[in-house]
């Protein structure tokens, strides 16, 4: 079998017979791998805490058929702050459980394995939890797939004046064309910053009616892109 060493962050996981357990993972130089970790579930386990989502680690792993298998697992990024905050971990949770949808096993997407990376350590070391990290991710996640939405004008007639948003149509529409979801100008812009560079300003946006308007928006986007729900980030909007 053959031997590599990958960069990883741990998506989700799930048990396999009495002591082992598959990892999922978003690797930085394979895309999506799944392994399994042999004996990970009992006591005396070498590394059965570093395998758990959203841990970041490197790992060493042999090439199976069907599964790949974990031989060493050394932490890269505890993320302690996320794991000591309910709130943050939830939030953390929503990241991977998306990441986990996109992802595509064997294909590698440096810039996804970044992004989460990046996205967590935030998560990891702002001072407050900043409530428009979560939303923002899927911003630019949905950029990243080549689906950005259209802000700039309606989608259908290309007005300045914008009253809605819908995902179906691929982004704002004039109050002629609307559908979908009411939204205003400030969130429309804040948007805007998402997308165009401004994130860390953007993230440093206090709670509020627009910044649960463009998380909101973010959400629904994000799910009519990939036709199913989030469950992770429904629980984080409901607690």
């Amino acid at each position: 079998m053959t031997l590599y060493r990958e960069e990883a962050v741990v998506l989700r996981t799930h048990k396999l017979g009495e002591a082992d357990r598959i990892v999922v993972l978003l690797t930085a130089g394979r895309g999506k791998v799944r392994a399994v970790a042999k004996g990970v579930r009992k006591t005396k386990s070498r590394f059965g805490g570093r395998l758990e989502p959203p841990g970041h680690v490197s790992l060493l792993l042999y090439e199976g058929r069907n599964l790949d298998v974990v031989s060493q697992a050394e932490t890269v990024d505890p993320h302690r702050p996320i794991r000591e905050d309910l709130d943050r971990m939830t939030d953390a949770m929503a990241l991977v459980e998306a990441v986990d949808q996109v992802a595509q096993e064997g294909e590698a997407n440096p810039a996804l394995f970044k992004m989460l990376t990046g996205a967590l350590r935030a998560l990891a070391e702002a001072p407050v939890r900043p409530p428009l990290l979560v939303g923002a991710f899927y911003w630019k996640l949905l950029a990243l797939e080549g689906v950005a939405p259209v802000l700039d004008g309606c989608v259908q007639c290309g007005s300045e004046t914008v009253v809605s948003f819908d995902p179906a149509e691929g982004g704002v529409l004039c109050r002629e064309h609307r559908r979908g979801t009411a939204i205003d100008q400030p969130t429309v812009e804040l948007v805007r910053r998402v997308l165009r560079g401004q994130l860390a300003s953007a993230l440093r946006e206090p709670a509020g009616e627009t910044v649960f308007a463009a998380g909101h928006l973010a959400i629904t986007t994000l799910e009519a892109h990939l036709e199913r729900r989030l469950r992770a980030v429904h629980l984080m909007r409901e607690g």
